[in-house]
Order: structure tokens, then sequence, then C-alpha cells
């Protein structure tokens, strides 16, 4: 049975008044998700807490309650004619994704929108909600250990309060794309979110979160076995990566090398003891696995120097990049990264999503036309704009 702990929380704990709720959510047009979670300790996050809202209803499930069943919120998720609203939605998505398989579909991301609308680059719930709902967030409780029980009325009215005033942030949201013709640009940032690749954590591939500082085919292939072995047992035990081993310590073990049980004890970046436990065997193995790989299966990632562009001509883009941005009141940050901007600046077939698309239209055309001495920046009024270069 659900309980009010203040006259707006109501806290699900029990499997027919999480159906009843669902059931009340899935006849509107929408529903305002957000989730608490933990992961301090484990490798998986630990979902503690969901709340969901709609217009005049809102509701916390607690997962942690003994024999709820998230079915029917599953159900809901994946119902095709409710759409599901989220603030910066990639961390709630990678939860349902890994604990039932789901994908929130049809999807809207209130951050993502936002910079769609002109917000600026990812633009904070608590500002949303100061500017499009009027109202103030009280974050006081932020820094809750939310799979503690019981949870008191404060940080239960917390937790609400990131769905109730969702609401109204995205019907506003709404109304301005629709105004401005943008719904489309929304869609085409939202299908990285609806792809399961996005959430899939593939060991093979962890390597590439590493920060390398350089290193030949040798060293790089034994860093890729180890870095999935370290991902393997994180998954398998539960725990962060650094609990296996830290970063350092693989990019020790990648250049050394070690064969041998002798060879390992003796690395600086190793525990002590983990020489002699069962996992340095894997450990091990996964180097000799490195080792073993032919050149054709490792990338070559010393790709040296970057190719010689004016400095001016960076910074030249960099400032068309915010007139732009500032003209079609669209964020810098969806538009170009700095690093894509020097990728135009050296190749005008540059693989940066600035040249496809709805950006092209916004900066990719402007960006080839001012390095090709086409258009020129000039000042009016002590404003930065652009203008026509007579042929």
């Amino acid at each position: 049975m659900g309980y009010s702990t203040a006259p707006m929380v109501t806290v699900i704990t029990s499997n027919g008044e999480l159906a009843e709720a669902c059931a009340r959510f899935a006849g509107a047009p929408y529903v305002a998700i957000d989730t608490e979670f933990m992961r301090d300790s484990t490798y998986w996050p630990k979902l503690c807490l969901i709340q969901a809202a709609v217009p005049g209803f809102a509701v916390v499930i607690d997962p942690l309650a003994p024999g709820l069943d998230l079915s029917p919120f599953n159900a809901l998720m994946a119902k095709p004619d409710v759409i599901k609203v989220f603030h910066a939605a990639r961390q709630d998505i990678e939860i349902f994704f890994h604990q039932a398989s789901v994908i929130p579909t049809p999807l809207f991301d209130t951050q993502v929108a936002a910079m769609v609308c002109g917000f600026g680059d990812s633009a904070a719930y608590e500002t949303l909600v100061r500017e499009l709902a009027h109202a103030q967030v009280d974050k006081s409780s932020r820094f809750t250990d939310w799979s503690r029980r019981p949870l008191n009325d404060k940080q239960l009215a917390y937790a609400l309060s990131d769905v109730t005033h969702l609401c109204r942030v995205y019907e506003t949201l709404r109304r301005q794309l629709d105004k401005s013709g943008r719904s489309h640009w929304l869609e085409e940032e939202l299908d990285v979110l609806r792809a399961p690749e996005t959430y899939e954590l593939k060991p093979e591939e962890s390597w590439r979160r590493l920060k390398m500082r350089g290193g030949n085919r040798r060293f790089t292939a034994v860093l890729m076995e180890i870095a999935a072995w370290r991902e393997r047992l994180a998954q398998e035990r539960d725990v962060p990566r650094s609990r296996v081993m830290k970063d350092e310590a693989l990019f020790e073990i990648a250049a050394q090398a070690p064969n041998t049980q002798e060879d390992l004890d003796a690395l600086r970046g190793i525990p002590r003891g983990f020489a002699s436990s069962r996992a340095a065997q894997g450990l091990i193995e996964a180097v000799k696995a490195g080792l073993a790989l032919p050149a054709s299966a490792v990338p070559d990632i010393d790709r040296g120097p970057p190719p010689a562009v004016p400095p001016v001509l960076g910074d030249m883009l960099r400032v068309l990049l915010k007139i732009q941005c500032e003209a079609h009141g669209v964020a810098q940050k969806l538009i170009a990264s700095s690093s894509d901007l020097d990728q135009i600046a050296a190749d005008d077939n540059a693989d940066v999503p600035a040249l496809s698309g709805w950006r092209r239209e916004i900066f990719g055309d402007a960006a080839l036309e001012l390095k090709h001495g086409r258009i020129a920046l000039s000042i009016r009024e002590r404003k930065a704009i652009v203008v026509a270069v007579e042929a």
C-alpha cells in the first residue's frame, strides 16, 4: 500500500498501486520521469527511486520496496502513444536498458531541447525551471543517500520536484519547437539516446575510455586486452573499475607486459598481494592475448601532429560560430566543438556534424565560405558581424 508523507508526495511500495498509477499515466499524452540512483560503490547503477508526473498527478515509486514488480512501469516506458519526458536522459535510460531491456520511447529530453531552443550549452534543470516554469528548485537534499530508508518528507519532496516542474518545462519547450519548426532538429539529436548501442557496455571497447598518452601497437594491443579483462571483472563483481585496477596501473602493465606472477609483483602500480590472487592469472592471460594480437587487429592511435592550420583561422571560425548561433538561437555546443572547428580549418570535407544536415545550413556552409575568403568578419556598433566579400 502506498503512503503519503506530505499532501503532494505519494510513495508507491505495492504492486496494486503501481499498476493503478501506471494505468493513469498511460492515458496521458506525456509523462515526466526522473530517477535517483547510487553507483559510488558498484559498477551497475543501483536504482533507488523513480519519480513520475503528469499535470495534477505525481508519484514516487520505491523500487527497493520488498516484492515490488516494476513490470507495469516498464510497459509504460515502451508505450508508443505516451511521450516520456526526461532532463539529461542518458543515465536514466541506461538504468532502464540494463535492468529491463527497455529504452523509453517516444522520448523527449528537455536539456537537448533547450540547446536547440537557444538556452545555451547543457542548460541546467534549475535554470529551465526558473526561466520557463517560474519556480525555484530546492537543491539542499541533492547529496542524499537515496538507498537509505526511510527517506524523510524533505528528501521525497525534493525528488518529486524534479518531475513536477518538468511538466511545465516540457510544455513550454514543445511550443517553442513547434513555433520555430525545429522539432526535426531535436529528433536528430535524440537518435543517439534512442540507440541501444549507446548503452551497450562492451568490455572489448573499454580501452577507448582511457586517456592514452601515445604508445606503439604492442602497448595498445596489451592495453586493449587488459582493459577488457578489468571491465569484465568489474561487471562480474559489480564494483567500480578502479576497485579492480586503476588506470595508471593498466598503463604500466601495458608498457611492461608482465608474463609471470613474479613480473607482475615487481610492478610499482600493482596493489600488494594482487599478484598471488586468483584474478592475477586472468590478467596475465590478458597480457599474453594482447601480445598475440596481429598488427591488423590493433588500431594505430599514433596519428602524429595535427595538420598545420593557421591559428587565426581557428579563432575566426570560433567567432563565426558564436555569431551564427546567436543569430539562430541555438547552443554552440550543439553545432561544433573546438576540435570540430580545427578539423574544418584543415579539411573542407572533415567528418564532423557541422558539415552535414541542419548544422551545415546554420554554420557549416558559412564556415567554408569564411575559410575561402568569400565572406569576412567585421565590427559594427561594437558587434561582430558577417559581411560578403566582393569578387
